[in-house]
């Protein structure tokens, strides 16, 4: 009998050591994004990492590098998404959230919006759809135990995308509305408290010629100095007509376009440094900013940085357009670089199908972090890099493969430590929920299986 009993023993101490290479359960559905971001900052030392959780709520973890302790998820805000059982559409998946530190050390989350409803009133700058845009705020520095949410941003947003200047400055960048609304920034000058007025900066519009409206997909990100680097496409916006009525909205996207905002002068230029005026028009754009006309393709998120010469480097996702779809064909990820004259698109690269951010080290070395899958359905993370300015790429690292899975993939985290680059979230078939990630230059951050185990705890 004492053997018997030592070996249950030795057995369930084995089950509570248990180490896997997630750190949470309760990634839902599309857990994070490009889009939204930063997903995650780097800062003294531990990474914290924000996602979407159970029912669309925002949820927050930290890892500590030196003690390798994790914390949390700790729920950081209630999503007006997520709730409803008799929606048709059950996720909603655009109120991931966005995660900022201020200058104080209190860390920010804008989450929830997908531009807001009737019932919340007028929308001055676009029209309405669901939720509502949200700032939580931690209720202490650089603790994620507790957290409250404050009325200061426009509820009407969506597609947040948090920055922080040098000097402390914060700009929340995003969509006022659904997909007929500008583009806004709203920017707060004491860590957060207070938000100033939205600018608009991307223009929706109504087309004169076809039963559609100009809108807009940009991604910002720090430049250079006091400079803020913006790629954007276009998205043509069509009515629901008689003739698209069987297919409903369509994500139809084109072209690629550039532009800088100076953030200490309040000036925005295109990559040869003329002026472009805000908020920007289609006209404008095709006029000033464009850096590639992609006819009878689709675009989808661009990401961008700038080499060491101060060049820009943008990464777009191009596929050719099935007529009469909703979808294009899968999309291949495609280079531009500026050459100090001219924009150079590298292409058959040598890049797979997929999505993912990437960081240039100089005029010649970029890797970019990707999700794609082989020809044997195996999902992978892996980066991919190029010694000759893009002209071609080659697969360095694969950091996580699963077979018969897929993946949602983050921007690069903020400030990345080597050991965490990149949030990911495991598509399960027949599972909304997701296994969360945290990956580096080697592979998974580990964590204990139990404390992991998310779904069956209340939170």
């Amino acid at each position: 009998m004492g053997c018997v009993s030592k070996t249950k023993n030795e057995n369930a101490s084995t089950e509570e050591n248990e180490m896997v290479d997630y750190f949470a359960d309760n990634g839902f559905g599309n857990a994070v994004a490009i889009v939204q971001h930063p997903s995650g900052v780097y800062h003294k030392g531990i990474t914290y990492v924000a996602y979407q959780g159970t029912k669309e709520d925002p949820y927050v973890v930290s890892y500590n590098h030196e003690t390798k302790e994790w914390k949390g998820p700790f729920k950081a805000g209630v999503s007006e998404m997520g709730k409803d059982p008799n929606r048709k559409k059950k996720i909603d998946n655009h109120g991931k959230p966005a995660l900022l530190i201020d200058d104080a050390g209190y860390i920010h989350v804008a989450f929830g919006g997908h531009g807001g409803t009737p019932k919340d009133g007028k929308n001055p700058l676009g029209n309405h759809h669901y939720g509502k845009n949200l700032h939580a705020v931690s209720k202490k520095p650089l603790d994620i135990s507790a957290w409250e949410t404050l009325d200061n941003i426009s509820i009407f947003g969506t597609y947040s995308q948090f920055i922080k200047m040098n000097n402390g400055d914060v700009y929340l960048f995003y969509r006022h509305g659904a997909h007929r609304s500008d583009w806004v920034y709203q920017k707060s000058t004491d860590n957060g408290v207070t938000f100033e007025e939205p600018v608009s900066f991307l223009k929706h519009k109504r087309r004169t010629d076809l039963e559609a409206e100009d809108s807009w997909y940009p991604w910002i990100t720090k430049g250079d100095n006091d400079e803020l680097l913006v790629v954007f496409d276009y998205h043509l916006c069509s009515d629901v007509t008689k003739k698209t009525k069987g297919l409903g909205h369509i994500a139809k996207r084109y072209n690629v376009y550039f532009m800088v905002f100076n953030t200490r002068n309040n000036k925005w230029k295109n990559v040869k440094g003329e002026s472009i005026a805000i908020p920007v028009t289609r006209e404008e754009a095709d006029a000033k900013a464009l850096v590639a006309n992609t006819p009878n393709n689709w675009t989808f998120q661009g990401v961008v940085d700038l080499d060491p010469d101060g060049n820009p480097h943008i990464g777009m996702t191009i596929g050719k357009e099935i007529k009469g779809s909703r979808r294009s064909a899968p999309k291949t990820m495609h280079h531009f670089k500026w050459n100090g004259t001219e924009w150079i698109h590298s292409i058959n690269a040598g890049l797979p199908k997929g999505n993912g951010d990437f960081n240039v080290k100089s005029a010649k070395e970029l890797s970019f972090y990707l999700e794609s899958k082989t020809q044997e359905d195996v999902g992978e993370i892996s980066r991919w890099d190029s010694f000759d300015g893009g002209k071609t790429f080659k697969k360095n690292t694969v950091f996580l493969s699963r077979k018969h899975s897929g993946f949602v993939i983050s921007s690069l985290i903020d400030n990345p430590h080597p050991d965490a680059r990149i949030i990911v979230g495991e598509k399960e078939e027949g599972s909304d929920f997701r296994k969360m990630y945290l990956l580096g230059d080697n592979g998974p951050i580990k964590r204990s299986k139990k404390e992991t185990q998310i779904l069956n705890k209340k939170r």
